[in-house]
């Protein structure tokens, strides 16, 4: 899989820096390489990369700009690249798929196209589902009317109520009570709506039974309900802290910012 991707920034040894940085990675195509936003938007809209670099701040139109002057076409991925960590959350507003600081980091780089190329399978995976879709409908109606989508069969996957053993009882939780769960060595603490429990099993092996698209893991230790989710609010570094129906607060720490732009719209 080639990743078609745009570079975006006035400074011209900032694109060649990342342009440098990118070399390493096989699957990456730069196809194009802007100085402005408005440049951007022409080739963003001719080329349709895949992936863009944008810079944030730059004369005219600012990377948040040219965004916007996209609404109308289908966008690529973002990435963010700047020197200032206080447009964070604005970044993940506008859908990033990360945020980077300048300088980049060839392992902070290396982890946000490991997200790029993931985002990209799942894109590509829809979009052949529903080119399946259209051939059964010309073809075979009936059959088409039964057909399932990618979501609802992955959603089929996970379980909806989970066996909590604790204190000598058998508590059966439902999944869409869960509002998050800490890691305690091996040993998962589930808070819930009226009660805390505890589950002996592993963060890994627990993570494989939840959704992955509303249960995601913004720390180390740490599964959040993104459906349960009522605030976000900035911290330093990038860093933001998610409040909860219940009122907690979890902090999003810099390795899991991109979970932010799955929720917030």
């Amino acid at each position: 899989m080639t990743i078609r991707t745009i570079l975006v920034d006035d400074e011209p040894l900032a694109i060649q820096g990342l342009e440098l940085r990118l070399q390493n990675h096989e699957d990456v195509e730069i196809i194009d390489k802007c100085t402005n936003g408005r440049e951007a938007i022409r080739s963003i809209k001719t080329n349709k990369p895949d992936l863009v670099f944008l810079d944030i701040q730059m004369p005219g139109f600012d990377g948040f700009s040219v965004v916007q002057g996209l609404m109308e076409v289908e966008p690529p991925l973002f990435v963010f690249v700047t020197a200032y960590s206080d447009h964070a959350i604005r970044a993940f507003e506008a859908q990033a798929v990360d945020y980077l600081m300048k300088p980049v980091e060839e392992s902070r780089l290396a982890d946000t196209l490991d997200r790029v190329r993931q985002r990209l399978t799942e894109k590509r995976g829809v979009e052949e589902i529903e080119k399946l879709k259209e051939v059964l409908a010309e073809v075979a109606p009936e059959a088409a009317e039964g057909f399932t989508d990618g979501s609802e069969m992955a959603s089929s996957r996970y379980e909806k109520l989970i066996n909590i053993k604790d204190q000598g009882q058998i508590f059966r939780v439902d999944v869409d009570t869960i509002e998050r769960i800490d890691a305690a060595g091996d040993y998962m603490v589930i808070y819930t709506g009226d009660r805390n429990l505890i589950l002996r099993e592993t963060m890994k092996d627990l993570e494989k039974r939840l959704d992955p698209r509303r249960f995601q893991r913004v720390h180390r230790s740490t599964i959040v309900n993104l459906d349960l989710v009522r605030e976000v609010k900035p911290h330093t570094n990038g860093e933001c802290f998610l409040v909860l129906g219940s009122g907690a607060q979890v902090k999003v720490s810099r390795s899991y910012r991109d979970v932010v732009a799955r929720f917030v719209h």
